[in-house]
């Protein structure tokens, strides 16, 4: 039978559980959670959760529940009222993070300045949001999670115009869709995929409880 959005989305649920309390290594769950993003039938999706709990049962360990970053819930970040749908810098510069709301459309520019704008821990007014971002001799830098959809298309006249793919992780399907254009002449605007610092410590604990228990395990 086929498998729905939904059905995927309950499977990536488990993964993710399932990596936050040590269940998974961090290279396994990225390939499960990449076949379960792929998978078209049921048979695809049950051997990928077969060997763990269910999300949220009673055999999942309340001490290393996901925190807050780019594992956070997608739904509960869209249609806020936007905080801030713009940034200029002209011989200074502006900077975007932490917890604020980009609006559905969202201009910066920077002149002979620069700007960062960070996403990890952004609300989102719109599912479908547009970041547009013009530099003249001086650059931008937009950093967005992983599972966060994002495209680019941007112009760089010599200058540059370019993605970096840090961490790389499949996009979440209820996550919102980012396109971020724009050109730059003589600057550079750079978009950087990058784990959270909530994440790397939630990470951390994962990895730590994971120690213990396999520690008590051995005696």
């Amino acid at each position: 039978m086929r498998a729905s959005d939904a059905e995927r989305e309950r499977v990536a649920e488990i993964l993710r559980e399932a990596v936050a309390e040590g269940r998974l290594e961090m290279e396994e769950f990225e390939q499960r959670l990449d076949s379960a993003y792929k998978a078209r039938t049921h048979g695809e999706l049950e051997p990928l959760v077969r060997d763990l709990p269910a999300a949220g049962s009673a055999s999942s360990s309340p001490a290393v529940r996901p925190r807050p970053g780019s594992a956070a819930r997608w739904p509960e970040r869209i249609g806020k009222p936007a905080t801030s749908s713009g940034a200029f810098a002209f011989w200074g510069g502006f900077g975007r993070r932490g917890r604020w709301t980009v609006g559905r459309v969202f201009t910066a520019f920077a002149m002979w300045g620069g700007g960062s704008i960070d996403l990890r821990e952004a609300n989102f007014e719109a599912r479908e949001t547009v970041i547009r971002c013009f530099t003249i001799m001086g650059g931008i830098h937009v950093t967005v999670p992983p599972d966060l959809n994002v495209e680019v298309r941007g112009i760089g006249i010599m200058g540059g115009f370019g993605e970096d793919v840090k961490d790389e992780s499949a996009p979440a399907p209820d996550a919102p869709r980012v396109r971020i254009t724009g050109f730059a002449l003589m600057g550079g605007v750079g978009v950087e995929h990058k784990r959270s610092k909530a994440e790397k410590q939630r990470l951390r604990e994962a990895a730590r409880e994971r120690g213990r228990l396999e520690k008590g395990e051995g005696r």
